[in-house]
């Protein structure tokens, strides 16, 4: 399967995207998300809050304990509407 192909999902406990490698969720994945839940945001920030709190915990334990800054930012931040 080419780099390409592969979906824009995270890889656990790093949180990079598998198939571009930055900080999930990437752009392509934020599409996807929005597409995904475009009639109902509320869910996709419920979704992302789920996501955002297994995040921490994984970031935290390769991190000494401490989850990085900016984590909601980065996982909810986005959906708000403008």
């Amino acid at each position: 399967m080419s780099r390409r192909s592969l979906p824009h999902l995270p890889t656990r406990p790093t949180w990079r995207c598998r198939a571009c490698g930055i900080a999930w969720p990437c752009s392509p994945a934020k599409l996807a998300l929005l597409g995904e839940y475009r009639n109902d945001r509320a869910a996709l920030r419920v979704h992302l809050a789920a996501l955002q709190a297994e995040a921490a915990a994984h970031l935290a334990t390769l991190d000494g304990g401490t989850p990085p800054v900016g984590l909601a930012e980065r996982f909810t931040g986005w959906t708000h509407a403008r």
